[in-house]
Parts: structure tokens; sequence; C-alpha cells
């Protein structure tokens, strides 16, 4: 007998794990349906989360309340004032507050910096791969794909190399807090770690202000906008500036962490798909696009009914929530044939939401795709092979409504060609 949407709880760890069969279900018999018990509507298919995100006059952006998740106690509310509060800038904002930060942020991650950080990024990647190479063996998140991305942006912020096990900490603290699944001890460490993050990068903004150099903060420093109240052109204000790079943190390394793994194993586990991209690496591209549309690390985001409306037949009072479930549409079978099957040849596979749709596009997908298909190329360059330890490997997914990433990944290989020797930073390079 097949199954019904109500056999399903989404807040559950074991749907959030595998959740294809509930997302078939609901694309189904329900594309548009109303969790249990709350105001949240979950949207799956393809074509109407498509469509919702770019209406952004019945659905807003501005959900910092759901960020928040559950009232937290007074401990976790006082740690909180200890620091700046947030404010709405790209994320959880809208037209036409938005169109100011995310005109700044562009120019940020313009194609002309992403497309110069590709040597560099290169490099990282070697260094990474010399560290753990002669080993035959490695933990695949911890040396490479952790301290890949946190590297990355790091450096472009201008964060010391000396500080990034406290920069991934505080990036853990902010996915955690994303979650929405954290326990009362979990939200008091949380708000602890991200309250240090402010006065971090307060202290990192005043020295930059004083003595800018080449790096993103110094950037956004120096940056005038039109203020979104009232039209008069002045520089970010510091909630402005740790709002933007909060999201630059979670953003710039947490997703791209979550993408890199995800794809590993599906090759892995797809051995003719992981030969046929290594005897032609100009398939590399395309098989980013094929990871990123099946492990979507931006699992899902949501929007605020602004106004009674109507999808696929199911009304949405004012006040509602969606959640527009971008893993859900990237599986989506009226789209993509054998949605759950990686195929790097998949000619639609571009047609993927994983960085969303419309005003609200990820403004680091440039930069996100540059650093997989340079780790890719590397690895399927240099090693060969590959198993999955499956007794070392915790293949399950951290539980997060918002952001879907694999807990633990090791795997075993053999050498495919020499390469220079381990460089003696090399051991630096991994973020614990």
């Amino acid at each position: 007998m097949s199954k019904c949407p109500m056999d399903f709880d989404f807040f559950k760890e074991e749907t959030l794990n595998c959740p294809y069969e509930f997302y078939e279900t609901l694309q189904e018999q329900a594309p548009v349906y109303q969790l249990p018990d709350t105001n949240i509507f979950m949207v799956t298919r393809h074509a109407d989360v498509k469509r919702l995100l770019k209406d952004t006059e019945t659905y807003s952006n501005n959900f910092s309340d759901q960020l928040k998740g559950p009232e937290p106690d007074s401990a976790v509310t006082e740690i909180y004032a200890k620091a700046w509060q947030p404010v709405d800038t790209m994320i959880t904002a809208d037209p036409p507050r938005h169109r100011a930060y995310r005109t700044l942020v562009n120019k940020v991650f313009s194609a002309k910096r992403v497309n110069e950080m590709e040597a560099y990024m290169t490099a990282i990647v070697h260094e990474l791969i010399d560290g753990f190479i002669e080993k035959g063996e490695c933990d695949f998140v911890r040396d490479f794909t952790t301290p890949l991305p946190v590297y990355v942006i790091a450096d472009q912020l201008g964060v010391p190399r000396k500080d990034l096990k406290a920069f991934k900490r505080w990036s853990d603290a902010f996915a955690r807090r994303l979650s929405q699944l954290a326990t009362p001890e979990e939200q008091i460490e949380d708000a602890e770690n991200i309250v240090e993050f402010q006065f971090y990068f307060a202290d990192m903004i005043a020295a930059r202000r004083e003595s800018p150099k080449d790096d993103m903060i110094s950037d956004l420093v120096s940056a005038t906008i039109n203020d979104p109240d009232t039209g008069e052109t002045r520089p970010l204000n510091m909630e402005e500036l740790q709002s933007i790079l909060q999201q630059f943190l979670v953003a710039g390394n947490e997703t791209t962490t979550s993408a890199i793994t995800g794809g590993m194993v599906s090759l892995i586990q797809n051995p003719e798909q992981l030969k046929a991209l290594q005897q032609d690496p100009s398939k590399i591209p395309n098989a980013v696009e094929e990871i990123l549309r099946m492990e979507s690390p931006s699992a899902g985001m949501w929007r605020v009914v602004k106004k009674d409306s109507e999808i696929e037949g199911v009304k949405i009072p004012e006040g509602s929530l969606l959640m527009l479930r971008y893993h859900a549409a990237n599986r989506d079978r009226a789209l993509f044939s054998k949605p759950n099957d990686i195929d790097i040849d998949r000619d639609n596979a571009n047609d993927h939401i994983a960085f969303g749709q419309g005003i609200h596009f990820c403004p680091g997908a440039m930069l996100a795709r540059k650093e997989m298909n340079v780790a890719f190329e590397a690895l399927l360059s240099r090693l060969t092979n590959f198993s999955i330890n499956e007794q070392a490997s915790d293949l399950s997914y951290w539980p997060n409504i918002v952001l879907r990433g694999l807990k633990e990944l090791h795997i075993g290989f053999d050498q495919r060609s020499s390469h220079a020797m381990a460089s003696p930073e090399a051991e630096a390079l991994t973020v614990e």
C-alpha cells in the first residue's frame, strides 16, 4: 500500500536523513502541503518553487524570526544582548531595501575577482592533497572539504590563518542555530560563539577603517550605500556589516563543504560515473551542476506570506510560512529523469535551483562553482581507486531544516600520478 504525506514527520531526523520517498509522495499527492500542527506549507515541485521565489510581493524574505528559532530562554537572550542586534540586509530583506545591499555584495563577488582566484584556489587544493596523499586514506571532511572553503572565504575576508579554528567554530554555531533543532545547552554555546564572532569582527572592522587592505572587509568598510530608509548615501553601519559578514561566513563555507562531500560519496558509489569523469575531465563542470542538483546543500528556504494567496489550489492565509524545498524541487521527476541517480552527462543538470532564483540568487554561486571545479579536477587527476571506509564513516546528515550536510566521510585511494612532495605548510591546512 502506498504511503501518504501523514506517514512522514518532516522534523524527525530519519526523514531529514533520507527524505526522498517523502518528497516523491508530496509531489504526487500534495505538492503544497501543510505540515501537521503548524502554519508551515511545504512546496516541493520545481516549477512552483521557481515561480514563488520570484514573487516577492506576496512571499516575503523577511523571515528573521524563523532564523532565531523557538523563543530562547533568558540566558540565551542575555548573551545576545551583549553584542549587535540583527538587521535585515540580504537574505532577509525585500525590495527595495534588498537592492541596496545586493548591489554592494555583487561588487565584492565580481566575476573578475572570482576568476582571478583560480590559481590561488588550485594551490590550496594541492597543498591539502599533499597533506594526506602518502597515507592512502583521509578523513575527507576534516582534511579536505572543511579547510578548502574555510581557507578561501577566511583569506578573502582577511582573517589570519592562526584564527581559522575559531572561524570554523563560529560558522558551526551559525549553522546549528539555523537548524532550529539545538538543545537549550547548545543554544547557549552557540550564542556565546556568535557574540565572540561579532566582537572579533568589530575589532577587524575598526582596524580596516584605519588601515585598509586588499580584502573583502576593507571593500565593505570603504563602500557606501543609498540608505534604504532615507535614500541618503552613507557607509554601512556596524549592524549591517555584522549581518553581511555572518551570511558570508555560513554561505561561504558550510554549503561548499557539504556539496563536495556529498558529490564524492555519489561518485564513489557510482564507479562507472567516476571512471567516466576521470577519463574525460571536460565533463567536470557539468558534473558539478549535477552534484549541486542532487546535494542541494541549501535544502530549503523560508518565505513569509504577506497576503492571502492560493498555490496549486491550496489556500494560504496571510502570516503563514512557506518552506520552499529546493532539495525536493531538484529531484522533481517532472523535470529530471531518474532524479535520485547521479548522471554526469545530464543535459539539464544546470536547471537546478540549488542557489535559489530571482533577486535572492546566491551572490557566492560563482565562487562555490569555482571551488568545486578546482577541487574535483585536482582530486580526480591525482587520486584513483576511491573507496569509502564504511566502519569509520558516519554517512548520516546533520539534523538541520535549512542546510544539508554529511557528518563524516573517510575514504581510501591510490595515487594516480606523481606530484610535488608535501609542502611544509600542508599540515596546517586542517581545520579541526
